[in-house]
Protein backbone atom coordinates (compact mmCIF):
# COMPACT_ATOMS: atom_id res chain seq x y z
CA UNK A 1 0.00 0.00 0.00
CA UNK A 2 1.05 3.21 -0.87
CA UNK A 3 -0.19 6.48 0.22
CA UNK A 4 1.01 10.03 -1.34
CA UNK A 5 -0.66 13.55 -0.36
CA UNK A 6 0.05 16.73 -1.71
CA UNK A 7 -1.25 19.29 0.83
CA UNK A 8 -1.97 22.51 0.51
CA UNK A 9 1.18 25.22 0.11
CA UNK A 10 1.64 27.77 2.59
CA UNK A 11 4.55 30.51 2.44
CA UNK A 12 7.34 30.00 3.97
CA UNK A 13 9.95 32.64 4.57
CA UNK A 14 13.38 31.84 4.90
CA UNK A 15 16.24 34.61 6.31
CA UNK A 16 18.35 34.12 3.60
CA UNK A 17 15.80 35.35 0.33
CA UNK A 18 13.90 38.32 0.45
CA UNK A 19 10.75 36.69 -1.12
CA UNK A 20 8.34 34.26 0.30
CA UNK A 21 8.63 30.84 -1.76
CA UNK A 22 4.99 28.61 -1.60
CA UNK A 23 6.11 25.18 -0.30
CA UNK A 24 3.71 22.34 -0.53
CA UNK A 25 3.41 19.65 1.97
CA UNK A 26 4.20 16.33 0.98
CA UNK A 27 3.99 13.08 2.82
CA UNK A 28 4.71 9.32 1.11
CA UNK A 29 3.63 6.33 3.16
CA UNK A 30 4.78 2.90 1.92
CA UNK A 31 4.66 -0.87 3.30
CA UNK A 32 7.84 -2.65 2.57
CA UNK A 33 8.42 -6.02 3.77
CA UNK A 34 6.48 -5.39 6.94
CA UNK A 35 7.58 -2.21 7.65
CA UNK A 36 5.68 1.55 7.61
CA UNK A 37 8.15 3.60 5.75
CA UNK A 38 7.19 7.61 5.99
CA UNK A 39 9.06 10.43 3.88
CA UNK A 40 7.87 14.05 4.18
CA UNK A 41 9.13 16.91 3.81
CA UNK A 42 8.16 18.43 7.07
CA UNK A 43 5.74 20.79 5.93
CA UNK A 44 2.34 21.45 7.75
CA UNK A 45 -0.98 20.86 5.80
CA UNK A 46 -2.20 24.00 7.65
CA UNK A 47 -1.20 27.65 7.73
CA UNK A 48 1.30 27.52 10.59
CA UNK A 49 1.85 30.51 12.98
CA UNK A 50 4.43 33.26 12.29
CA UNK A 51 7.86 32.29 11.99
CA UNK A 52 10.49 33.79 12.97
CA UNK A 53 8.53 34.98 15.97
CA UNK A 54 9.18 37.19 19.27
CA UNK A 55 10.82 34.41 21.75
CA UNK A 56 11.87 31.95 18.20
CA UNK A 57 13.95 33.13 15.81
CA UNK A 58 14.02 30.66 12.84
CA UNK A 59 12.32 30.33 10.11
CA UNK A 60 10.15 26.98 8.33
CA UNK A 61 12.26 25.04 6.10
CA UNK A 62 11.21 22.09 3.71
CA UNK A 63 12.52 18.72 5.86
CA UNK A 64 13.88 15.12 4.26
CA UNK A 65 12.33 13.40 7.14
CA UNK A 66 12.40 9.41 6.75
CA UNK A 67 11.25 7.33 9.34
CA UNK A 68 10.15 3.55 9.20
CA UNK A 69 8.14 1.95 11.83
CA UNK A 70 6.93 -1.96 12.18
CA UNK A 71 3.48 -2.48 10.30
CA UNK A 72 2.80 -5.13 13.03
CA UNK A 73 4.00 -3.53 16.14
CA UNK A 74 4.24 -5.59 19.67
CA UNK A 75 4.39 -4.10 23.65
CA UNK A 76 7.78 -4.46 24.97
CA UNK A 77 8.44 -5.82 28.09
CA UNK A 78 9.02 -2.81 29.76
CA UNK A 79 8.21 0.71 28.34
CA UNK A 80 10.74 2.77 27.22
CA UNK A 81 11.11 6.38 28.53
CA UNK A 82 10.71 9.24 25.57
CA UNK A 83 14.42 10.72 26.02
CA UNK A 84 14.98 13.62 23.83
CA UNK A 85 14.02 11.58 20.22
CA UNK A 86 10.83 12.50 18.45
CA UNK A 87 7.96 10.57 19.77
CA UNK A 88 6.47 9.75 16.24
CA UNK A 89 4.77 11.40 13.15
CA UNK A 90 2.11 13.11 12.03
CA UNK A 91 -0.45 11.81 9.01
CA UNK A 92 0.54 15.43 7.52
CA UNK A 93 4.66 14.82 7.75
CA UNK A 94 5.06 17.26 11.22
CA UNK A 95 7.16 15.08 13.96
CA UNK A 96 5.98 15.04 17.45
CA UNK A 97 8.66 16.28 19.57
CA UNK A 98 7.05 17.01 23.18
CA UNK A 99 10.16 17.79 25.21
CA UNK A 100 11.81 20.59 25.29
CA UNK A 101 16.45 20.94 25.57
CA UNK A 102 15.94 23.79 28.24
CA UNK A 103 17.01 22.57 31.95
CA UNK A 104 16.56 24.13 35.28
CA UNK A 105 20.06 22.17 36.36
CA UNK A 106 23.51 20.98 34.93
CA UNK A 107 22.29 18.06 35.92
CA UNK A 108 19.26 17.43 34.29
CA UNK A 109 16.76 16.11 36.46
CA UNK A 110 14.69 19.06 36.45
CA UNK A 111 13.72 19.55 32.49
CA UNK A 112 10.59 22.40 31.80
CA UNK A 113 7.82 21.77 30.17
CA UNK A 114 7.16 23.89 27.30
CA UNK A 115 3.56 23.52 27.31
CA UNK A 116 3.16 24.94 30.56
CA UNK A 117 1.52 28.65 30.32
CA UNK A 118 3.58 30.96 32.09
CA UNK A 119 6.60 28.97 31.55
CA UNK A 120 9.24 28.65 28.84
CA UNK A 121 8.80 30.96 26.37
CA UNK A 122 9.09 28.79 23.31
CA UNK A 123 6.90 30.81 20.71
CA UNK A 124 5.14 28.01 20.09
CA UNK A 125 1.75 28.77 17.91
CA UNK A 126 -1.70 28.29 17.66
CA UNK A 127 -1.21 24.27 16.66
CA UNK A 128 1.18 23.93 19.45
CA UNK A 129 3.95 23.72 17.12
CA UNK A 130 7.36 25.60 16.48
CA UNK A 131 10.66 25.66 14.97
CA UNK A 132 13.75 23.97 15.38
CA UNK A 133 17.13 25.99 14.68
CA UNK A 134 17.42 23.43 11.51
CA UNK A 135 13.88 25.18 10.15
CA UNK A 136 11.90 21.67 11.57
CA UNK A 137 8.35 22.68 12.55
CA UNK A 138 7.40 20.28 14.72
CA UNK A 139 4.32 19.72 17.11
CA UNK A 140 4.87 20.14 21.10
CA UNK A 141 1.05 19.54 21.80
CA UNK A 142 -2.37 19.00 20.29
CA UNK A 143 -2.02 19.10 16.10
CA UNK A 144 -5.06 21.91 16.18
CA UNK A 145 -4.92 23.09 12.16
CA UNK A 146 -4.38 19.35 11.56
CA UNK A 147 -7.60 17.69 13.44
CA UNK A 148 -9.72 20.19 12.34
CA UNK A 149 -8.99 19.02 8.33
CA UNK A 150 -9.66 15.77 8.99
CA UNK A 151 -12.86 16.57 11.53
CA UNK A 152 -13.96 19.57 10.43
CA UNK A 153 -14.52 20.39 14.25
CA UNK A 154 -16.46 17.15 14.81
CA UNK A 155 -15.55 14.42 17.76
CA UNK A 156 -14.27 11.70 15.72
CA UNK A 157 -11.60 9.16 16.82
CA UNK A 158 -9.12 10.10 14.26
CA UNK A 159 -6.15 8.67 13.24
CA UNK A 160 -3.38 11.65 13.47
CA UNK A 161 0.07 9.59 12.96
CA UNK A 162 1.81 7.07 14.16
CA UNK A 163 4.62 6.55 17.34
CA UNK A 164 8.12 5.40 16.81
CA UNK A 165 7.16 2.09 17.72
CA UNK A 166 4.76 1.70 15.40
CA UNK A 167 1.71 1.67 17.20
CA UNK A 168 -1.22 4.64 15.87
CA UNK A 169 -1.50 7.91 17.65
CA UNK A 170 -5.24 9.15 18.01
CA UNK A 171 -6.68 12.56 18.55
CA UNK A 172 -8.24 13.19 21.83
CA UNK A 173 -11.31 11.75 21.62
CA UNK A 174 -12.14 8.29 22.40
CA UNK A 175 -15.44 5.82 23.19
CA UNK A 176 -16.40 5.92 27.00
CA UNK A 177 -15.45 1.94 27.27
CA UNK A 178 -12.47 1.12 25.77
CA UNK A 179 -13.30 -2.26 24.36
CA UNK A 180 -16.64 -0.98 22.35
CA UNK A 181 -16.65 0.76 19.31
CA UNK A 182 -20.38 1.58 19.86
CA UNK A 183 -20.09 3.50 23.04
CA UNK A 184 -20.15 7.26 22.61
CA UNK A 185 -16.86 9.71 22.29
CA UNK A 186 -15.48 11.62 24.78
CA UNK A 187 -12.19 13.85 25.37
CA UNK A 188 -10.34 11.24 27.03
CA UNK A 189 -8.52 12.26 30.32
CA UNK A 190 -4.79 11.28 31.10
CA UNK A 191 -3.71 9.57 34.33
CA UNK A 192 -1.12 12.39 35.13
CA UNK A 193 -1.48 14.63 37.75
CA UNK A 194 0.42 17.58 39.38
CA UNK A 195 1.95 16.31 42.70
CA UNK A 196 0.82 18.34 46.13
CA UNK A 197 3.27 20.06 48.17
CA UNK A 198 6.71 21.74 47.61
CA UNK A 199 9.72 20.71 45.66
CA UNK A 200 12.42 19.19 47.24
CA UNK A 201 16.12 20.93 48.14
CA UNK A 202 18.61 21.40 45.76
CA UNK A 203 15.10 21.92 43.21
CA UNK A 204 13.47 24.93 42.03
CA UNK A 205 11.59 26.81 44.58
CA UNK A 206 8.11 26.81 44.92
CA UNK A 207 5.34 24.59 45.02
CA UNK A 208 4.87 21.51 42.23
CA UNK A 209 3.22 23.61 39.35
CA UNK A 210 3.51 21.80 36.32
CA UNK A 211 6.46 24.31 35.30
CA UNK A 212 8.38 21.41 35.08
CA UNK A 213 8.11 17.31 33.55
CA UNK A 214 8.96 16.31 36.85
CA UNK A 215 6.19 18.08 38.72
CA UNK A 216 3.59 15.22 37.31
CA UNK A 217 3.27 12.11 38.59
CA UNK A 218 0.97 9.07 36.83
CA UNK A 219 -1.19 8.08 39.39
CA UNK A 220 -2.69 5.13 37.97
CA UNK A 221 -6.53 4.37 37.40
CA UNK A 222 -7.34 8.45 37.73
CA UNK A 223 -7.80 8.82 34.21
CA UNK A 224 -8.73 6.74 30.97
CA UNK A 225 -5.07 6.41 29.17
CA UNK A 226 -1.84 4.23 30.90
CA UNK A 227 1.47 5.63 31.96
CA UNK A 228 2.29 5.79 27.98
CA UNK A 229 -1.00 7.50 27.35
CA UNK A 230 -2.72 5.07 25.65
CA UNK A 231 -4.72 2.43 26.07
CA UNK A 232 -5.88 -0.78 23.99
CA UNK A 233 -9.47 -0.78 21.88
CA UNK A 234 -11.14 -0.97 18.45
CA UNK A 235 -10.49 2.00 16.34
CA UNK A 236 -11.71 2.48 12.44
CA UNK A 237 -8.43 1.53 11.40
CA UNK A 238 -8.34 -1.54 13.29
CA UNK A 239 -11.62 -2.46 14.48
CA UNK A 240 -10.42 -5.88 15.92
CA UNK A 241 -8.40 -3.51 18.43
CA UNK A 242 -4.81 -2.57 18.42
CA UNK A 243 -3.02 -0.55 21.67
CA UNK A 244 -3.00 2.78 20.36
CA UNK A 245 -1.92 6.49 22.05
CA UNK A 246 -3.89 9.89 22.46
CA UNK A 247 -2.54 13.35 22.04
CA UNK A 248 -4.40 15.46 24.13
CA UNK A 249 -5.23 18.91 25.51
CA UNK A 250 -3.40 18.69 29.04
CA UNK A 251 -0.38 16.74 30.72
CA UNK A 252 1.53 14.74 29.09
CA UNK A 253 0.42 16.62 25.64
CA UNK A 254 1.97 13.95 23.39
CA UNK A 255 3.05 10.74 25.14
CA UNK A 256 6.09 10.49 27.30
CA UNK A 257 6.67 6.76 27.43
CA UNK A 258 6.75 3.92 24.22
CA UNK A 259 4.62 1.26 24.82
CA UNK A 260 6.57 -0.91 21.72
CA UNK A 261 10.48 -0.27 20.94
CA UNK A 262 11.08 2.83 19.22
CA UNK A 263 12.84 2.70 16.12
CA UNK A 264 15.91 4.49 15.61
CA UNK A 265 14.86 6.26 12.95
CA UNK A 266 13.44 8.49 15.38
CA UNK A 267 16.72 8.68 17.17
CA UNK A 268 17.89 12.79 17.82
CA UNK A 269 19.94 14.16 14.48
CA UNK A 270 21.23 17.51 14.79
CA UNK A 271 20.04 20.29 17.06
CA UNK A 272 17.77 19.41 20.21
CA UNK A 273 14.13 20.09 19.71
CA UNK A 274 13.60 22.14 22.87
CA UNK A 275 14.39 25.58 20.15
CA UNK A 276 15.62 28.79 21.43
CA UNK A 277 13.42 29.68 24.28
CA UNK A 278 14.96 31.67 27.57
CA UNK A 279 14.47 30.19 30.62
CA UNK A 280 11.50 31.86 33.19
CA UNK A 281 13.32 34.66 34.77
CA UNK A 282 13.88 34.20 38.74
CA UNK A 283 13.32 30.29 37.94
CA UNK A 284 16.63 28.55 37.34
CA UNK A 285 20.04 28.37 37.37
CA UNK A 286 21.08 26.83 33.87
CA UNK A 287 19.44 25.28 30.77
CA UNK A 288 20.21 22.27 27.78
CA UNK A 289 22.55 23.06 24.59
CA UNK A 290 21.04 25.86 22.60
Amino acid sequence: MKVLRTLAPWLITGSIVAAAVAVQSQVKIDLVGGQRQITSNGIPDHQPGQFPNRSNPHSIQPQDHRYSIPAQPQPAAQVTALGMRCFGIAVNGVPFDPNAAEWWDDARQWQYEPMTPGGMSLGIDEHHAHVQPTGTYHYHGLPTGLIINLTSGKAKLILIGWAADGFPIYGPWGHEKADSATSPLKRVKSSYQVKKGSRPPNAPSGSYDGTFVADYEFVPGSGDLDECNGRFGPTPEFPDGIYHYHVIDHFPYVPRFFKGTPDPSFDRRGPPGGGPGPRPKGKGKGKGPP
